[in-house]
């Protein structure tokens, strides 16, 4: 931190546009307009936030140019506006990132990572060492031509290098530290055997696709020359033996290529799939176990987007670009070489496009990093409010605004349009460039070949069957924009899904196992206060005791904290002081599966899964019976309605259970509590939608449910809690104004009865 506060005072305010647009205990957002349309630079700004000590969190959208920072009680606000200012400062100065400080935590030079494992690297270096040699053999004559191949080389090794750590770089720092390999290393997992294989297959179908155009050469050579020298040396004297010869080689030739393709094909596919289904499963499996407070901060639609599209570009890279990017790498590999030994006068010019496509194609990338990015925002944004809008049926035709919604639709549909029109110019671009130099390249090829040829330096029989190899390569760079196009993007679906990935997991307590079939009840909160991020505190000193096997309401005003004392009786959230007790231990020290197998909790909006009515009150006890769960939908109120369904419980309900009132969709919630048969049960508003005698019923059925049993009950309606063993009457800032009985409440003339004879319809005197 040192680092970043001792330069402050030399940063001059002008020079970045770096203003705050909040600053409240413990976060501040930033306006930077040096990450805006930038994602690199933003991965950096972050990376060197993240680093210093006291910032818990920090985060860059180069699409808003926003900055979130969040930090702990040691810094003060004044602190971070200095250290996000200097952070600027530094990452503008040094927008490679190759100046940053120092981690705070050792980690791996990363040259040596870049350098091992599935680096596809044509080695044109090694050609340059090869073309030192043939000018040592052959003298002085083809000097300049072999000076300008490894020129070439040279060049192209430099671009290809640099371009691999650039990409490598800044999506390891965007994944955390426990990212240090190449992110097509990350992707790959444990999937390397079926990787080699594919590589293997795909370098086999190359070698043998160049047999085919050499022998497609020779016979070119035989019909102008009557003999092609290698057959001939091989016995095969003349024509006639050799055309049939060249048949039978070429046949080979083809059937070796048709099947090595197909595996290498079908190889690839699967490795795809296998990534796919590999990093859809860790991620939903760790999206399953975060902390309550990321899953509903986070968009819906964004979660389920990284582990559906970005998830599939992770496999469909491997499956599509991966194999052309290996064909392009190994036919580089066999040409230079050969060229460099047979025909080093025509090499420079065969493999001139090559630098200038390589330096084109990863320029092409850095210049549409920034709209991608704002695509896939755009994108984002548009799905999101395709979901909503759709959700919100009901809300939008009882407004009418069904025009209002599809204008914004067409809004967010224009911007998704002008986005991909952008970064459509670029790729076209990049594509018909990169057709204009493997085009070129063929006509000097053909140019400076064949005057070679004529005057005598270059053999017809070297010429000819060589000639058509270096088209075989430039035409398959045409797809190399392609590639590039795929990579990129598979860049930023790895970089979502691995921020999906950091986000930090619920804490198990580490205490002794609780056994639900033992549990009391008896539940204590001890001075608990509690405050929702950038909020005031929902919950201050609470303290209150709900005994064991009896029936405990709560009631009062909104945002009074009610529902928060369930949320951290589940370990939904944590306190920030105090303690929640049950049966005398800290529930922060019990595990989370068994502390909540000990407890049955109904929601205020009870979700319920698409499928059948018998799928979702058994949800959670998979294993009752028919018996058992039509007994929990009686005492819920809720066999009556289903019984009148035409397929019973075998009913498909839909998404959300939008086929049922909500009453009815209440009632199904509850028996499925009922049915899990948990020594605690919490019920939040759990019968606010139903009609005042179904509630009454639904009561005189739970009297008998709560026996020896703790039961807590969340309500407004007060008419749900007044034979509760004991009320208590929350009041604004999370404090108990009042407890006791219902008469007892009554007889005070306080709060509770304020809000009794309001209900009941009574002028409070």
């Amino acid at each position: 931190m040192s680092s970043l506060l001792g330069a402050a005072a030399g940063f001059r305010s002008a020079e970045w546009d770096v203003n705050p647009r909040s600053v409240t205990p413990g976060r501040q957002r930033w306006d930077v307009k040096l990450v805006l349309g930038r994602p690199r630079t933003a991965e950096f700004l972050a990376a060197a936030l993240r680093r210093v000590p006291g910032i818990t969190e920090a985060r860059a959208n180069p699409v808003t140019g926003g900055v979130l920072v969040r930090h702990d009680a040691r810094l003060r606000a004044t602190d971070v506006g200095r250290i996000v200012r200097r952070a600027v400062t530094l990452v503008a100065e040094d927008p490679t990132g190759a100046g940053r400080p120092t981690p705070a935590r050792p980690v791996a030079a990363p040259a040596p990572q870049v350098d091992r494992g599935l680096v596809v690297r044509p080695v044109l270096a090694v050609g340059g060492g090869v073309a030192a040699g043939v000018a040592l053999i052959k003298g002085s004559a083809l000097s300049r031509q072999l000076v300008a191949v490894g020129g070439v080389a040279a060049l192209t090794t430099a671009v290809l290098r640099k371009a691999w750590r650039g990409t490598a770089d800044a999506p390891r720092e965007a994944a955390g530290p426990g990212a240090e390999r190449h992110p097509l290393l990350e992707i790959v997992g444990p999937h390397r055997r079926r990787l080699y294989e594919a590589v293997a297959l795909s370098v086999a179908c190359q070698v043998s696709e160049m047999a085919l155009g050499t022998f497609l050469g020779w016979t070119g050579l035989v019909l102008i020359k009557g003999e092609a020298a290698p057959l001939a040396r091989l016995g095969l004297t003349t024509a006639s033996t050799q055309l049939f010869g060249l048949a039978g080689l070429m046949a080979a030739a083809c059937a070796a290529v048709a099947g090595l393709s197909y595996a290498s094909n079908l190889q690839w596919r699967r490795l795809g799939q296998d990534i796919e289904h590999d990093w859809r499963n860790r991620t939903y499996a760790h999206v399953q176990h975060l902390e309550l407070r990321h899953l509903e901060g986070e968009r819906t639609t964004r979660i389920a987007g990284a582990l559906t599209d970005d998830v599939r570009q992770l496999g469909t890279f491997f499956a599509t670009s991966a194999g052309d990017l290996l064909h392009l790498g190994t036919s580089l590999t066999l040409l230079v070489p050969l060229f460099l030994l047979l025909a080093p006068q025509i090499a420079w010019i065969a493999f001139l496009p090559i630098p200038v496509i390589a330096w084109l194609s990863f320029h092409y990338q850095d210049k549409v990093a920034a709209d991608y990015a704002v695509s896939g925002e755009h994108r984002a944004k548009l799905h999101s409010q395709l979901v909503n809008t759709l959700d919100a049926g009901a809300t939008v035709k009882s407004f009418c605004t069904e025009d209002y919604e599809a204008e914004r639709i067409d809004l967010l549909s224009g911007e998704v349009q002008d986005s991909s029109r952008r970064t459509d110019r670029s790729t076209i671009r990049h594509a018909e460039i990169v057709r204009v130099c493997t085009t070129s390249s063929m006509a000097g090829t053909l140019l400076i070949g064949g005057r070679a040829v004529l005057d005598g330096s270059l053999p017809f029989e070297v010429f000819s069957p060589l000639i058509g190899l270096p088209q075989m390569v430039l035409l398959r760079m045409n797809r190399l924009g392609g590639i590039v196009d795929q990579y990129q993007r598979t860049l930023v679906a790895y970089d979502r899904v691995r921020r999906l990935q950091a986000l930090p997991l619920e804490v198990d307590g580490d205490g002794a196992a609780l056994d639900a079939r033992k549990v009391r009840g008896e539940i204590v909160l001890d001075d608990v206060t509690f405050a929702y991020p950038d909020r005031p505190p929902v919950l201050e000193g609470l303290s209150l005791a709900i005994p064991a096997g009896q029936v405990t309401a709560l009631v009062g005003c909104t945002g009074s904290g009610k529902t928060t004392v369930a949320k951290l009786l589940m370990r939904f959230v944590e306190t920030e002081s105090g303690s929640v007790l049950l049966d005398g231990r800290d529930v922060r020290d019990l595990p989370r599966q068994d502390l909540r197998h000990a407890i049955a909790f109904v929601a205020q909006d009870p979700f319920l899964f698409d499928g059948t009515i018998a799928d979702n009150i058994r949800y959670g006890s998979f294993g009752a019976s028919d018996e058992a769960l039509a007994e929990a939908a009686r005492m819920a109120e809720a066999h009556t309605f289903v019984a009148t369904l035409p397929d019973g419980y075998d009913t498909v309900i839909g998404e959300r259970g939008a086929a049922l009132s909500g009453g009815q969709r209440q009632r199904i919630a509850l028996a499925r509590a009922i049915l899990k048969d948990a020594p605690v049960v919490i019920l939040d508003e759990a019968t606010s939608a139903v009609d005042n005698e179904t509630e009454a019923a639904i009561q005189r059925t739970l009297r008998v449910f709560a026996a020896d049993r703790t039961m807590v009950i969340i309500a407004h309606r007060l008419s749900t809690v007044r034979h509760a063993d004991r009320i208590y009457v929350m009041d604004t800032g999370g404090v108990v104004a009042e407890q006791g009985t219902h008469d007892e409440l009554l007889a005070l003339h306080g709060l509770y009865a304020s809000l009794w004879q309001l209900q009941a319809g009574e002028l409070v005197a």
